[in-house]
């Protein structure tokens, strides 16, 4: 099993990813970045650790591509339009030069659907397990950036795409719901692996949405989150809330897979909060990027999260989101 030294690795896998016509090759210690005039820089970071956020067997390309996603869609959700990152590698001895290209390919690929550029980072060894972490800048009008804790009373909460997908894509990839079809099995599977940040989404909320966040550790567990930065409370109703086709096909065979679709981590849509009457410019957003965008709650008084559920009884999870610790 080899392995490029260093540098020779950031010759021939990494420097690809930069732009030599921003003056960014990777042959430096720092990277210098500006934000245009009368912009606002928005940095956010992630990290990914083997066996606790990817499998080890993973795609090599898959990894790369999410580590990368779920930071633009944190960029995203700021309502900022994602430039730039960098990128951690603490690298195993299991990991060869052959890992190492179909992982830097992964990342070339997203350069290509995202417009981001790597600006450096670092590479270290480690006797395990693999690790990574990026930290993605992007750039929004200044002051304009969107925060979760300026939600008002009254506010409608949508929610971006479907909800729920990964969290079954976990069950599909850990060998459950074999009863499902085939194909919904595999939609379900690459929501979990290679989540869809909604950038084209994102920057348009700018002076539309008051709140957002992204929903990575749970719709209701996000939510909270949104109600405890803005002292207000939230009412949702289950049945408003978006799924695929391959979700409610497994919804059908287990209805109580219910608790998984709104608590379960990792789909990566934007979570925001509006006034009723943004509702048209809302609609005018999802027709124009083909992203869906969906009403299912509001903003009230109070310090939780209610959801109702089909028979308008409120439901009881065991938890509301995923924890780190």
């Amino acid at each position: 099993m080899t392995r490029r030294s260093e540098f020779d690795l950031i010759a021939a896998l990494f420097a690809p990813l930069s732009d030599e016509a921003h003056g960014l090759n990777l042959k430096d210690d720092a990277a210098r970045i500006r934000p245009d005039p009368g912009h606002d820089l928005i940095v956010t970071t992630d990290a990914l650790v083997a066996g606790v956020h990817f499998f080890p067997d993973d795609s090599p390309a898959d990894i790369a591509r999410k580590a990368l996603r779920v930071n633009l869609s944190d960029v995203a959700a700021k309502g900022a339009v994602p430039l730039f990152y960098l990128l951690a590698l603490a690298l195993p001895d299991s990991v060869d030069d052959g890992w190492l290209e179909a992982f830097a390919a992964g990342l070339a690929a997203d350069r290509e659907a995202y417009g981001v550029i790597l600006i450096g980072g670092d590479t270290v060894a480690t006797p395990g397990p693999l690790t990574l972490a990026v930290t993605a800048f992007g750039q929004v009008r200044q002051g304009m950036a969107l925060h979760r804790g300026a939600a008002q009373r009254d506010d409608r909460i949508f929610v971006t795409g479907s909800i729920g997908d990964a969290a079954l894509g976990l069950q599909v990839r850990r060998g459950g719901l074999d009863l499902l079809p085939a194909a919904a099995r595999e939609t379900l599977l690459r929501r979990y692996l290679l989540p869809d940040p909604r950038t084209t989404v994102g920057p348009r909320l700018v002076a539309i949405a008051h709140a957002a966040m992204d929903v990575s550790d749970g719709l209701v567990g996000d939510l909270g989150h949104i109600c405890r930065a803005s002292s207000l409370g939230a009412e949702i109703l289950a049945d408003l809330v978006p799924r695929s086709t391959a979700a409610h096909q497994a919804l059908e065979l287990d209805p109580a897979g219910l608790e998984a679709v709104l608590t379960g981590g990792d789909d990566y849509e934007i979570l925001f909060t509006a006034p009723a009457d943004r509702a048209p410019a809302l609609a005018e957003i999802a027709a124009e990027t083909g992203v869906r965008i969906t009403e299912i709650g509001r903003m009230a008084l109070g310090d939780r999260v209610t959801v109702w559920g089909p028979d308008r009884q409120p439901l009881h999870f065991e938890k509301t989101g995923h924890r780190h610790f």
